[in-house]
């Protein structure tokens, strides 16, 4: 019991560390060490749950230790206030680490990487984390219940729980960030560009930026511990960054689907000329094979016409204003090279016969 009461007390150490610049000195290996204590802690209160005197020991043991804390000064930030709270600390230390801009590079990319090891890693624990973290995610309050209806609309969200909550803690850490002048929003986000997989990065900000606008953040008081906080405005920073990005913006508009970039489109309408910009000077790099009947490109990265006509078409199947702003640009530019009605002059005359039967 003595040494079980002193990893406790350690640990709460730790999880008030854990909101403080003290952080900064953690390295890769120092963030492994706290998740394992705190899974260690969440299988206690599984072992214990039902062993009355074990658990009103540590409870006291507990309220003691933050009654004594608060007498000697100001309490960081509440803990592990009972017993039911050793159930919940790796979220709560996962969710605090993830929320402090102090947290260097190497020890930001071993959280998201014991967090979100990815498909194919046979681990019991972080599979149980994950699985927290997303249920988490998803208990709100019912007033955060009234914003789901935008997922229908949102492919992107309805298909990947989890990909919502890594979605969710990047618009938290972007919050947390633009609060602290230690670090920007920008050089955040291209810290991660440059080390995470890029491939689900681009999944996980078009999540974000299809996130409601009163948007589910990730919040302590979820747990029942913590205080609430005012949410800041993550997906305007990220909108800008990726927009101030001409390799990550062109990266984002080519990989993913059709449906999901019409989606990001439409809800920031700041991104849909440069995506259409994109797909205009896709287009002009196609030309007419004119034994095959086919509009081809000259080098293998050119965007296969099938792509083009999906794309296009995806955008004109969006409600006004993007669908309007989209045919009058293709109307515009069949106009530029001449209105011809006859197929195969144009690319655009015929994205728009392709097209009229469809939209």
């Amino acid at each position: 019991m003595d040494s079980l009461l002193e990893h406790l007390e350690r640990f709460s150490e730790v999880l008030a560390v854990s909101r403080t610049t003290h952080v900064r000195t953690w390295d890769p290996a120092t963030v492994r060490r706290a998740l394992q204590w705190a899974g260690y802690l969440r299988h206690i209160h599984r072992r214990f749950g039902r062993h009355t005197h074990i658990r009103k020991a540590l409870e006291r043991r507990l309220q003691n230790q933050w009654k004594q804390e608060g007498e000697s000064g100001p309490v960081l930030a509440p803990g592990l206030a009972n017993f039911q709270a050793l159930g919940q600390c790796d979220q709560l230390l996962s969710l605090r680490l993830l929320a402090n801009p102090a947290l260097g590079d190497a020890a930001f990319h071993c959280l998201l990487q014991q967090l979100f090891p990815g498909p194919g890693v046979p681990d019991a624990e972080e599979e149980a984390l994950q699985g927290s973290l997303a249920r988490f995610a998803r208990c709100r309050t019912a007033a955060h219940m009234l914003h789901f209806h935008a997922y229908r609309e949102n492919p992107v969200l309805q298909k990947d729980s989890l990909m919502k909550t890594q979605a969710e803690l990047l618009l938290r850490r972007l919050q947390e960030v633009g609060e602290s002048e230690a670090e920007s929003s920008g050089r955040l986000l291209s810290r991660l560009w440059e080390r995470l997989p890029q491939n689900n990065f681009l999944k996980v900000m078009a999540a974000a930026l299809l996130l409601p606008p009163a948007s589910l953040r990730l919040q302590e008081e979820e747990l029942g511990v913590g205080s609430p906080r005012t949410p800041g405005d993550g997906g305007q920073e990220l909108i800008r960054w990726l927009l101030g990005k001409s390799d990550v913006v062109v990266a984002f508009c080519r990989n993913l689907p059709a449906e999901v970039l019409t989606s990001v489109a439409g809800r920031h309408p700041e991104l849909s000329p440069v995506y259409l910009g994109l797909l205009t000077n896709w287009g002009r790099q196609l030309h007419y094979d004119l034994p095959k009947g086919l509009w081809i490109g000259t080098e293998p990265q050119d965007v296969p016409w099938e792509e083009l006509l999906s794309r296009f078409q995806s955008l004109c199947q969006a409600p006004p204003p993007l669908k309007d702003e989209v045919l009058t640009a293709l109307k515009s530019y069949k106009a530029q090279d001449g209105d011809f009605e006859v197929p195969g002059l144009s690319i655009w005359t015929d994205l728009l016969l392709a097209l009229g039967s469809r939209v």
